[in-house]
């Protein structure tokens, strides 16, 4: 299998909004270019893309993220607030809780780990 790179928004994408459900602030719209997903779907990776909005989020996958552009704001449940910007790396741990609000159009690469089920 060869080595794929990686290329800020480039190729196909999905657009979509928010469930209702999940929003906190405007209805902003999302774009995803995914980029690579490995052979059992649990692991991938891409460009994301929001406009301005907060809405909930709940973790049940590692994500590593670097800001493209824009600047978001990340809360957890317990009022913790990180700013992050273009050029920002970072991690989000499966289990967390909290907000994301877009506070100028944000692009991030994304890649992301998603464990499922502990084998038995």
């Amino acid at each position: 299998m060869p080595i794929r790179l990686l290329a800020d928004n480039a190729g196909d994408y999905d657009e979509y909004f928010l469930a209702p459900e999940k929003r906190l602030a405007g209805n902003p719209k999302q774009q995803v270019w995914l980029q690579y997903t490995d052979p059992s779907g649990r692991f991938f990776a891409g460009v994301w893309a929001s406009g301005p909005g907060k809405w909930k989020i709940a973790y049940t996958e590692e994500e590593y993220c670097e800001i493209l552009a824009g600047e978001s704001v990340i809360s957890d449940d317990a009022g913790n607030k990180v700013t992050v910007r273009a050029g920002d790396r970072f991690v989000v741990p499966r289990g967390f809780t909290g907000t994301w609000e877009v506070l100028v159009a944000t692009r991030k690469y994304f890649v992301i780990f998603e464990p499922g089920a502990d084998p038995a």
